[in-house]
């Protein structure tokens, strides 16, 4: 699935809320996502940009990715549907 190039980071946030990801906080322009679930803790900055680019968009997905043990399809399919 081929990643939209309209997203910004707020909307992305949002998004992420579904797989357990809640903003804990917010440092000038990026926000630090964090999820526990499994006992095990993971964090994820995003940059609060009204268009993240595509690159920086691949490697959040690819780091929640890697947390979630899910493929970076399924992962894109929920997200983007």
């Amino acid at each position: 699935m081929k990643l939209p190039r309209d997203l910004s980071g707020e909307n992305l946030a949002r998004l992420l809320r579904r797989f357990g990801y809640e903003i804990t906080r917010q440092t000038g322009s990026h926000m630090r996502l964090t999820s526990k679930i499994k006992n095990r803790e993971n964090h994820l900055t995003i940059p609060a940009h009204k268009q993240l680019s595509v690159g920086t968009l691949a490697q959040i997905l690819a780091d929640a990715v890697s947390y979630l043990e899910i493929t970076k399809e399924q992962l894109s399919e929920d997200l983007f549907g």
